[in-house]
């Protein structure tokens, strides 16, 4: 039977798995239930998939889009996988066909809706099945308190009573902690192994601009990033089409995106997307909720989303193969405004409009954060973060920032004195002393803290305290009145353990002006080689994908792509050794693939070499370039041995040279054993030493270890 292990590398190409993968696999195949928080990208799918191929039986899969089962199923079956999917797009013959397969055990994993489980006695005839795992995908869905609360989802908790011996697997990238105990409790697992995965997506850079000019700011930013797909999110459908028509005007392959357009049509847009015949998508939040491209390189918000939850959602879109990608989001008061509007006239009940509300408070305070912008996005899921990211605007413009330690314990000494039953407000109140009649009929202008912050005005205070909750220094309780709770971090503040360290008071629009231009660093001459060879391997990508009716990332994913462009994998060991390239992949697309790649090394010559360097130079020039022996022996039209001899000609001559990478240090001392006893040196001819050791060193070594001799004697 197969490891983990070898199943992570046989079907999906990689050697390793990321944190905590190996660690639920090896849960859930135990039989136990698990809850999964992952970010989007982080891997989440391979947490049931592999267990799926480990499994003598069935993985079932529910997931509320048909888009995305459709993308993941045929992702699956490009990896030599069986895996299908049951919805509304198939016939009735196809559904059949897939009902065989799964009843004769010939059908690993198998995709459906929350509908389609719930009509027609289709889940009696799953529980006939040998199902070994149920994975609960979106499982946010499940709660009231997620952002995108499904009643259908509500239904599956019967899941573990008609199938209690199965372990049912809960996923989602989007869950605070109020969240993450209502879906266990919905789900009937309360007492889960909960794994919680860091929600950071480093390759992410996070930035906010003040929403004038926008669609000026969204040209630019598109022309900087030729060829890169991307999606620019609207909150009307008016605003999609604006956009889209003002980028098509600018000359940009852009198409709008909303549920007026007829089904058909959204289609048709969102395959031309997949396949990258379209650059840009400007659509309400609807879009890319059903789809798996990964190599979505940007994601730009025209307007303010209405809470974290879905921000982080829909950013998430946007890098999902861990290569680097930009995010942008568009702030303004009167967007504020909108969202406020929108909550109080939706028809929501009371409670569910306050918390909303508060959600969209938390937003805001994100877009008009001044510490780092990841650090707030993470701590809104409960995650403490102590070093800045670097990789947001704020931390490549970083404000001045005072110790604030004084001012933070006077705000968790007034939450302590209270007995944490007190939200923003009440303690704004507290602290400057205000004799209001709340606070009189609570007798909390007895308490010690009372009017300690009179120095402060509303306003600063309330800047100050969402710093603190954006830093982790303490939590919010939605599901109580949004009051706030003391955590570690807190008692450490207050006990003058832990400094905290704030940023003083300014309006969003004065910080904006203090913007800094960041100037692109210029590319080396190896990346500028690698982005080559990666241009026409993505456009080989294409040429295969049109040609098998498939979307390109199907094939290979941007991160393929460019660990192959770094690595030039030109014969079947080196291709296999490319992350994301499994056997299947290989067999179906490894030669076209390295093809490529012979073709484009032996055209470097043209653009690389200078007019007349010397041919010894000129092997140095591209060994410094990063090239291996093999890629230098194609570009020069030279054998390997010859390539060998330029490096150790090179390094006699003093130039850095990492001999050590060719030969090992025992190689060597073998070598220059044999030399010593037949008297051996490097200028006598290589033969006899080759012979003397019965041809076990080839000749390249030997010149090298004759060479790093006679250097080190001088």
């Amino acid at each position: 039977m197969s490891t983990k292990e070898q199943v992570l590398k046989h079907y999906f190409g990689y050697d390793r798995f990321r944190p905590l993968q190996a660690e639920i696999i090896e849960w859930v195949l135990a039989g136990n239930d698990a809850m999964v928080l992952m970010p989007t990208g982080g891997g989440k799918s391979i947490c049931f998939q592999v267990p799926a191929l480990l499994h003598q039986g069935l993985t079932l899969v529910i997931s509320p889009l048909i888009a995305l089962m459709h993308d993941q199923v045929q992702a699956l079956q490009a990896n030599g996988i069986a895996a299908a999917y049951i919805n509304s797009t198939l016939g009735a013959s196809e559904i059949s066909e897939i009902e065989r397969s799964a009843r004769n055990g010939t059908l690993k994993l198998l995709y459906i809706s929350p509908e389609k489980l719930f009509t027609g006695g289709y889940l009696t005839w799953l529980c006939s099945l040998n199902i070994k795992l149920i994975a609960v995908d979106e499982s946010h869905c499940v709660s009231v308190w997620g952002h995108d609360f499904r009643p259908e989802y509500a239904q599956l908790s019967v899941l573990k009573k008609q199938m209690p011996h199965v372990p049912i697997m809960a996923l989602t990238a989007t869950a605070d902690r109020v969240t993450r105990k209502d879906i266990l409790t919905q789900l009937g697992i309360p007492d889960a192994k909960v794994f919680i995965s860091s929600f950071d997506r480093p390759n992410l850079s996070l930035a906010v601009e003040a929403g004038r000019n926008r669609l000026k700011t969204i040209i630019k930013f598109v022309a900087e990033r030729p060829r890169k797909a991307g999606i620019v999110y609207c909150l009307s459908r008016k605003n999609t089409e604006q956009v889209a028509e003002g980028l098509q005007k600018a000359g940009i392959k852009a198409q709008f995106y909303h549920a007026g357009l007829p089904a058909n049509e959204r289609a048709t847009i969102q395959d031309k997307f997949l396949r990258d015949d379209i650059q840009v998508i400007c659509a309400t939040i609807a879009f890319g909720m059903g789809i798996d491209k990964s190599n979505v390189r940007w994601v730009i918000h025209y307007s303010m989303p209405s809470n974290v939850e879905s921000y982080y959602q829909e950013i998430g879109r946007a890098g999902r193969d861990g290569e680097k990608s930009d995010t942008l989001l568009f702030y303004s008061y009167n967007d504020l405004l909108v969202r406020k509007d929108m909550i109080a006239q939706s028809e929501l009940p009371p409670e569910m409009k306050e918390i909303q509300m508060a959600k969209l408070d938390r937003m805001k305070q994100f877009a008009e954060a001044e510490i780092c912008r990841r650090r707030v996005l993470l701590s809104y899921f409960n995650e403490e973060v102590t070093e800045d990211c670097h990789n947001c605007d704020v931390c490549r413009n970083p404000p001045v920032r005072f110790d604030a330690s004084i001012i933070a314990q006077k705000a968790l000494s007034a939450i302590v004195r209270t007995n944490e039953k007190i939200a923003m407000t009440m303690v704004i109140d507290i602290l400057r002393g205000s004799n209001n009649r709340k606070i009189i009929e609570h007798r909390y202008h007895e308490i010690k803290t009372f009017g300690v912050g009179k120095e402060l005005r509303n306003e600063e205070w309330a800047d100050y305290l969402q710093q603190m909750l954006n830093l982790g220094v303490m939590d919010i309780a939605y599901d109580e009145q949004h009051v706030y709770k003391l955590n570690t971090s807190s008692w450490a503040v207050l006990r003058g353990e832990r400094k905290v360290s704030l940023v003083r008071f300014r309006s969003f629009d004065e910080r904006q002006l203090e913007r800094e231009v960041q100037v692109p660093k210029e590319k080396n001459k190896r990346e500028i080689i690698k982005d080559e060879l990666f241009e026409r391997l993505r456009q080989l990508r294409k040429d295969i994908a049109d040609e098998r009716d498939i979307p390109p990332f199907v094939v290979f994913s941007d991160a393929t792509l460019s660990d192959m462009a770094q690595k030039k994998p030109i014969s079947e060991r080196e291709m296999l050794e490319v992350s994301g390239v499994g056997e299947a992949k290989y067999r179906q697309f490894g030669e076209r693939f390295m093809k490529e790649i012979r073709d484009f090394l032996k055209t470097i010559p043209k653009s690389s070499v200078s007019a007349g360097i010397d041919t010894v130079q000129y092997t140095y020039q591209l060994y410094q370039e990063g090239h291996a022996i093999e890629e230098i022996s194609m570009i020069r039209s030279l054998n390997q041995t010859t390539i060998y001899s330029h490096l150790a000609k090179l390094y006699e001559e003093g130039k850095a040279i990492d001999v050590w990478r060719f030969i090992s240090r025992n190689e060597y001392r073998e070598i220059m054993g044999a030399a010593h006893v037949i008297g051996a040196k490097k200028t006598d001819p290589l033969k006899p030493l080759y012979e003397a050791m019965d041809g076990k060193y080839e000749y390249h070594k030997i010149r090298l270890a004759l060479t790093i001799w006679e250097k080190e004697q001088r």
